[in-house]
């Protein structure tokens, strides 16, 4: 980062994982990072945990750092924008995490030329293991780019994609960690059903879901090899590939994908 100083407008649950990400991981100190929000408590939590500078006024960050993280809300990202406009010079990078909003509909609301740079995080910042994906404006250069795979790799995986795939990448892994809490929970009520206490059957669930994930990252298999490689013919596995099956779990997570990625094209619009 080269000495250079790191900003949130916003520490709601996104930006404050972000926060929290960055500081674990000593990516850059709390020193260097400014913060606002109109919430304090939010603000004074972070300031005692990671020692960050904290202002309940945008400008603030705005004026002291060079790379500004946009952690707000799509509704309100237009209002933010038009009151730091001003401040928002061409020797600074913006970075915008909300939802849905297109790349031309930040510029326009900024001078002419500024540098921005749109992603997707999603909210395991917080241990250090977020999917990100980045999009770079007309006005960020490749430098640009190059910091924010930084900033966000340092809690997670971060890979550019096109900005047409942006409404794609909230619904699968933007949205995606909703849609796997409810399974490890899930998995551990059958254990829980079959004797096993609430507190290892959680544990066994959650490290399957995390096992199998790094398997496919690892081995770089496709997943259905990964599954042919479990299910023994006659075995226990392929009877409950079965009842998945039947109880329609693909398409159920195809749909939930799909209908989250439309609502972020509709937040956009």
């Amino acid at each position: 980062m080269n000495g250079k100083k790191l900003g949130f407008i916003g520490t709601g649950k996104m930006g404050s994982s972000l926060i929290k990400g960055i500081c674990d991981t000593e990516m850059i100190p709390g020193s260097e990072i400014y913060a606002s929000d109109v919430f304090e408590s939010y603000l004074n939590e972070l300031h005692d945990e990671f020692g960050i500078n904290i202002s309940t006024d945008n400008m603030d960050v705005v004026r002291d750092t060079d790379i500004i993280v946009l952690a707000v809300k799509p509704q309100i990202l237009k209002s933010v924008l038009s009151h730091i406009r001003e401040e928002v010079t061409t020797d600074k990078l913006l970075i915008s995490i909300a939802a849905g909003v297109q790349l031309d509909a930040i510029e326009n609301e900024l001078k002419p030329g500024t540098r921005v740079v749109r992603v997707m995080p999603n909210i395991a910042a917080t241990v250090a293991e977020a999917a990100s994906a980045i999009s770079p404006g007309k006005n960020a250069t490749v430098e640009d780019a190059d910091a924010v795979l930084a900033i966000f790799g340092s809690v997670g995986s971060s890979l550019i994609v096109p900005e047409h795939l942006m409404d794609a990448v909230t619904g699968l892994s933007g949205s995606g960690p909703a849609f796997i809490f409810p399974v490890i929970e899930a998995m551990a009520d059958g254990g829980v059903f079959e004797g096993l206490d609430r507190s290892s059957a959680i544990v066994l669930a959650a490290q399957t879901v995390m096992g199998a994930a790094k398997m496919v990252l690892e081995t770089e298999m496709h997943p259905g090899q990964l599954k042919d490689m479990v299910t023994s013919p006659g075995g226990t596995t392929i009877r409950g590939v079965h009842v998945l099956e039947e109880s329609g779990v693909r398409a159920a997570f195809m749909n939930a994908v799909i209908a989250a990625s439309n609502r972020s094209k509709e937040l956009g619009n």
